[in-house]
């Protein structure tokens, strides 16, 4: 059950320092600072977001059973 922890543990940091750069990556695109270092070139960060919500959006209801879904799982870490 210990082992069982940690991972749960482990994998909620990795999932914090994940939306961390996510966070990072859209504020400075969104200042005009360009992309990251460390992303492709071309890549952009806002528009697979914005596509993302849209995509969720154009589904109606589902796409709201799976926001609340996921917000769920979310704070129940």
């Amino acid at each position: 059950m210990e082992v069982l922890n940690n991972v749960k543990q482990w994998a909620g940091s990795l999932a914090d320092v994940g939306i961390s750069v996510a966070a990072l990556a859209i504020v400075l695109e969104v200042l005009g600072l360009g992309n990251m270092p460390f992303t492709p070139p071309g890549l952009s960060v806002v528009d697979n977001v914005a596509a993302m919500v849209n995509s969720l959006g154009s589904h109606g209801i589902m796409g709201l059973l799976a926001i609340v879904i996921l917000y769920g799982i979310w704070n129940r870490k």
